[in-house]
């Protein structure tokens, strides 16, 4: 199956997923993938399904989609390994334009020192690249690349693919405690991009079991200073720590609406105050939140910041098929 869904995704609403890659060929073998270790490495570009097969495939689920009076905001390349390893992707974005639904690509970026990859990319609406480290011995720890790769090459690549691309850019940084989410570090990341300039940076954690049995997610202490240090580079910073069904979505139930919002921002306590204040509800909500360890209280700089906790969101997304918003896989695809 090269089509699943639609599926809902915090970043593109609701996303019909492509898989134009088979499990699990990348470029990388990163310690937090939730598919699991790198089956086979490679970094070579070659044809993995015709390109008339996935315009098929998708072009089927399209239709059963729209039959069944279900949305589609995006058509996502979002495989079982890394997409730009698809030398057919650019043809593949070319033939499925005229189903009139906005294209996304979710890649490491790993391949993007390569005209061709660009070229690609190009003719894609949204695309997110991987930056989980500016410094290469981290890049190396945490992502594992194909031994040819090297990490100056890759950030060049990134930089100059942004520099001409005419679309949506964003970037995701997935934390790995002890690895990758000390201060220096997440500096390093934030400088770089603060070159890149994305419209928008996210956040990940692991919150399903990883290759590496070692690997866990930081504290939500950890996390708010990720995302301080991430938004004095970019003006939008976002967490994905796990269920993004109606993220977005204001209830009027303060209860909910905190932890929904929480999820995607560190809250001052200053907004949650106005947010209760808006609703009519009172502080009590807030400590019962606490009390029942579904919100974290936690300081930085002298404010005090509220944000939903890791375990909470990571069980409710065990609930939801398909594929998370970082493109990992979840039960019932």
């Amino acid at each position: 199956m090269i089509a699943f869904g639609p599926i809902p995704s915090r970043r593109l609403g609701r996303s019909l997923g492509v898989n134009n890659i088979p499990p699990k060929v990348c470029t990388y073998s990163c310690v937090y993938c939730q598919l699991g270790r790198t089956i086979r490495m490679q970094v070579d570009r070659r044809p993995f399904y015709a390109p008339e097969e996935v315009l098929r495939d998708v072009r089927e689920q399209v239709e059963k989609s729209h039959a069944a009076g279900e949305r589609i905001d995006y058509l996502t390349f979002v495989p079982d390994g890394e997409p730009t390893l698809d030398v057919n992707l650019g043809r593949e974005i070319e033939l499925l334009r005229p189903l009139s639904i906005p294209i996304a690509v979710i890649t490491n970026g790993s391949l993007l020192w390569r005209e061709d990859v660009q070229e690609d990319l190009a003719g894609a609406d949204w695309v997110s690249l991987k930056v989980d480290s500016a410094r290469e011995p981290v890049w190396r720890r945490t992502d594992r690349p194909h031994g040819s790769l090297r990490l100056p090459v890759i950030l060049e690549g990134l930089l100059s693919f942004a520099r001409f691309y005419e679309g949506t850019l964003v970037t995701e940084t997935m934390l790995v405690e002890g690895v990758n989410d000390d201060e220096a570090s997440l500096r390093e990341v934030a400088e770089f991009l603060a070159r890149l300039k994305p419209a928008r940076a996210y956040i990940s954690v692991p919150t399903r079991p990883p290759a590496e049995k070692w690997v866990r997610p930081p504290s939500e202490e950890a996390i708010l200073r990720a995302h301080q240090i991430l938004a004095s580079a970019v003006g939008e910073v976002e967490l994905l720590i796990g269920y993004e069904g109606d993220a977005f979505a204001a209830t009027g139930d303060a209860r909910e609406d905190l932890l929904r919002i929480t999820a995607v921002h560190p809250m001052r306590r200053e907004a949650v105050e106005a947010l209760l204040a808006r609703t009519g509800a009172g502080w009590e909500i807030v400590g019962g939140l606490v009390d029942e360890g579904l919100l974290v209280e936690t300081e930085y700089e002298g404010h005090t910041y509220y944000m939903a906790r890791i375990t909470h969101h990571a069980s409710r997304i065990t609930r939801h098929g398909g594929k998370d918003v970082s493109g990992n896989r979840v039960s019932g695809r």
